[in-house]
């Protein structure tokens, strides 16, 4: 169940970065408040799997997916694209969630 609340952490995160770069600076206030609310339930539901999970692994796990998940909505969203160094930077990171969910026992609570 850790991980499916992890997962839903890691959305409303994304979800809260998306709407933080819409408000314009904290400008508007629809954006605005998506980002709050987002980021509040992203917070929250993190420090409920860091009851069953390490921190490290936890917060790791929540910051790498996330950067991942926020590039793609920026790319498609946003039109932002990342040159070869970003792109495999990125790939470091997903290759690092890999090894974490593979290998680690740190993860078998």
């Amino acid at each position: 169940m850790h991980w499916l609340i992890l997962i839903v952490a890691i959305i409303f995160e994304v979800i809260g970065t998306a709407a933080l770069k819409s408000s314009e600076g904290v400008t508007r206030l629809i954006p605005s408040i998506i980002m709050v609310v987002s980021y509040g339930a992203a917070i929250f539901l993190l420090s409920l799997v860091l009851k069953t999970i390490p921190m490290g692994i936890g917060y790791g796990l929540w910051s790498g997916v996330g950067i991942i998940l926020i590039t793609i909505v920026g790319w498609f969203f946003y039109q932002q694209q990342l040159d070869l160094a970003a792109l495999i930077g990125i790939g470091f990171i997903c290759v690092g969630v890999v090894i974490i969910q593979v290998f680690s026992k740190s993860v078998t609570h």
